[in-house]
């Protein structure tokens, strides 16, 4: 069977990155977000909030947003949107908005996009919920 162009860019990009950078093959992101502990919701305030600006966006709102570019993205944002998950809950946002957010990008998204940032999402709010327990 004949391999694609697109198969063969991907075949070679692989081989590429295994050969520059070979612990790639071992990385997970579950290992990255252990590695980055969430803000309190007061460094994000300053950091993301109306710390940048007094009549703009509170930081919950900035992070349901990112949360919206992030699911468009794809499953190649898998560590990014865990850890503005984690953050969102810091922030005080509900299970309920994130999803909420998640789901409106399906339109833009796609329906694959959007259900795989709504399963990574759910995957770290559930153990959000055990750490708590």
């Amino acid at each position: 069977m004949t391999k694609t162009p697109f198969e063969m860019m991907m075949e070679q990009a692989k081989d590429v990155a295994k050969a520059m950078a070979p612990a790639l093959e071992t990385f997970s992101p579950k290992g990255f977000e252990a590695m980055w502990p969430t803000m309190s919701k007061e460094m994000m305030e300053a950091t993301f909030g109306k710390g940048l600006n007094e009549k703009g966006l509170d930081a919950k709102t900035r992070l349901l947003l990112t949360l919206a570019g992030l699911t468009m993205q794809g499953a190649q944002a898998e560590a990014q949107i865990r850890l503005t998950v984690r953050h969102l809950g810091e922030a005080g946002a509900t299970d309920e908005e994130i999803a909420e957010t998640i789901a409106m990008m399906a339109m833009f998204a796609g329906l694959p996009a959007m259900t795989r940032a709504m399963e990574i999402a759910k995957d770290v709010m559930d153990n959000l919920e055990d750490d708590e327990t």
